[in-house]
């Protein structure tokens, strides 16, 4: 059975509840599982437990807020459902290795004078670059303010874009030797702000040659308009004869999107791919050489 459609609803449950009390009963009932199914399936679709997961936005969000405002640590710790400013001090300095007055200080410092807001204006961001059909319309960079996990996200947006035929994709690409004859999954966590056509993750198997053996780009299953972090995932086959992977964030149109966490996993045969066929008819003979039958009909084409 495919549970992703449901990990994602509970994930957005989840985060739209961050600052209420929440148990992993109620989160169960609400995904319409037995506690102990639900915990089964969380765990297997995101790696951690929804106790951790909600701990670990939690203290991400007060991260935040500690670099970005000057609210009181304590009115943060209650709001994030920590019972005192002590457990919450406890549990932060675990996570951060260091207490939330110190990181205040110190970490808000550190983003500010190491480019913080400047981080907006930089394409360069290691591992990554940005490419599609009028990448000069988008930019890419990295985000201290917006953040799933730890104390940076990546993200991509439109600045200039002129028409809705345009995308860029923030993306990389490595040997395929790793996982040969395997099946993966791409997870990853994404955010997105006025996304106007699509958003999504994207992977792509190619051979030596630089054929297409696998591919997908979420496109039969957008993310668009305004959403709150979710975990979104691609599973393909990579043949034996695969010799590079590309993957990565695509935007079409205008939007912002960030994204975190990404994530390569080996899943046996049980789980299905995500590859989208795409097969093209093939004719019995040559048409139109002469061209004289003009243009394709609507319903031709």
């Amino acid at each position: 059975m495919n549970y992703q459609p449901v990990l994602q609803e509970t994930i957005r449950f989840i985060e739209d509840h961050l600052t209420d009390e929440l148990t992993a009963a109620q989160i169960a009932d609400y995904a319409g599982f037995s506690l102990y199914h639900f915990h089964r399936v969380f765990q297997t679709g995101t790696g951690m437990t929804a106790a951790e997961y909600i701990r670990n936005r939690r203290l991400a969000r007060a991260a935040a807020m500690l670099r970005c405002t000057d609210e009181p640590i304590i009115n943060i710790a209650l709001d994030f459902q920590f019972g005192t400013q002590e457990s919450f001090t406890r549990a932060f300095k675990k996570q951060y290795q260091l207490p939330p007055g110190q990181y205040r200080k110190l970490i808000g410092t550190i983003l500010t004078e190491k480019g913080g807001e400047q981080m907006e204006n930089q394409q360069g961001v290691k591992g990554w670059f940005l490419s599609g059909s009028h990448p000069f319309n988008y930019k890419i960079g990295v985000d201290t303010n917006v953040v799933h996990q730890g104390n940076r996200s990546g993200y991509l947006k439109s600045t200039t874009v002129q028409s809705g035929e345009e995308f860029a994709t923030m993306m990389q690409q490595f040997k395929a030797d790793k996982f040969l004859g395997k099946r993966v999954k791409l997870s990853a966590y994404m955010k997105t702000e006025r996304v106007e056509h699509f958003a999504g993750l994207w992977m792509r198997i190619d051979n030596a040659a630089g054929d297409v053996l696998q591919f997908d780009n979420m496109s039969n299953r957008p993310i668009t308009g305004n959403t709150n972090w979710n975990l979104y995932s691609i599973v393909l086959d990579v043949p034996e004869t695969s010799s590079v992977i590309s993957f990565g964030v695509i935007l079409s149109n205008t939007g912002h999107v960030w994204m975190d966490s990404f994530k390569f996993a080996e899943v046996d045969r049980n789980v299905p791919t995500t590859n989208l066929e795409v097969t093209a008819q093939l004719l019995e003979e040559p048409v139109n050489l002469s061209f004289e039958d003009g243009l394709f009909t609507k319903e031709e084409a």
